[in-house]
Parts: C-alpha cells; sequence; structure tokens
C-alpha cells in the first residue's frame, strides 16, 4: 500500500477542515466552519432579548415624547421672560440697520 499524498485535518483552535500535501507540507484547501445560527442562541433566549429590546425602545420614546411635549412649555416660558424684559427696559434706540448708513 502507497503512502498517502494528503492529509485531512481538523484544526483545534478554529475547527476548520485542512487538506495538506504531505510532500511539501503545505495546505491545499482550507474550510471554515459554519457559524452556528442566530449566533448558538436558543428561540426562547432570543425571544427574550427581542422583548427587553421592544421594552427599551418604548422606554426611549416615552422619554423623548414627553420631552416634547415639555419642549412647548419650555419655549412659552422664554419667550414670556423676554417680552417682559424687554416691556421693562425698552432700549432707547432702535439699532442701525446697514442699507440705513448711506
Amino acid at each position: 500500500m502507497s503512502a498517502p499524498t494528503k492529509l485531512n485535518l481538523t484544526c483545534p483552535e478554529c475547527g476548520s477542515d485542512l487538506v495538506i500535501d504531505v510532500t511539501s507540507g503545505r495546505v491545499i484547501h482550507h474550510k471554515k466552519p459554519k457559524a452556528p445560527a442566530a449566533g448558538g442562541k436558543d428561540f426562547d433566549s432570543l425571544l427574550a432579548d427581542l422583548g427587553s429590546t421592544k421594552s427599551r425602545a418604548d422606554e426611549v420614546f416615552q422619554r423623548e415624547l414627553s420631552t416634547l411635549k415639555d419642549q412647548g412649555r419650555l419655549l412659552d416660558e422664554k419667550f414670556r421672560e423676554r417680552l417682559r424684559r424687554v416691556e421693562e427696559d425698552p432700549d432707547e434706540e432702535m439699532p442701525a440697520r446697514p442699507w440705513d448708513l448711506d
């Protein structure tokens, strides 16, 4: 029986299938292992992750919605404050307009 010219090995580090030429010692073919579907997680854990992601999205949405509702009130307060300041201390003269300087 003649000696084999090729060796089929599995890499212990990454799990790849290797075909090695015996005479030269070089790798002839390299095949990576298939990655497990869904990152190796089962259906129940994926469903739980989906639920937690949905709850986080709802929290962010509610927080932004309350910020938008509060934004109108804050803008009204700022406007009233500026209006009060103008009424208390009106400017003596209007600022110069560029087209009036000629």
